[in-house]
């Protein structure tokens, strides 16, 4: 696991005039929290606003998260707020279409997974 989590953020940091708005766009969403935490379902929207910059809004039972992402054709890193909770979360386009990634909150000691299904 650390391995992809490396490779992830490593492939999302890569800046650079290949910058592409491969995420930009609506999509369903699923994960489970840290650790193995409950299931969620809920929508996200990705917006390009910069070279290489989007906005990423979560809509999940309700509850707004806001992020602010970093990526490109390899991938996309995002810090995150909603409310008082703040974190990052590392994502990857899959061979299928698919996204798919890993994150945790601040302060946080395990991570929870997330896909998005474009809609």
């Amino acid at each position: 696991m650390r391995g992809f989590v490396l490779g992830l953020l490593s492939s999302a940091l890569i800046a650079g005039s290949a910058m592409a708005a491969d995420f930009a766009s609506s999509y369903s969403v699923e994960g489970t929290s840290p650790g193995g935490g409950g299931a969620y379902k809920g929508k996200v929207s990705v917006k390009q606003t910069g070279e290489g910059v989007y906005q990423v809004v979560w809509t999940i039972a309700g509850d707004k998260f806001v992020g602010t992402g970093i990526g490109g054709p390899e991938g996309l890193a995002v810090g995150y707020k909603s409310g008082s909770d703040t974190g990052i979360a590392i994502y990857r386009v899959t061979p299928g279409g698919e996204v798919e990634g890993v994150w945790t909150y601040q302060g946080g000691t395990k991570i929870g997974k997330e896909s998005w299904s474009p809609n």
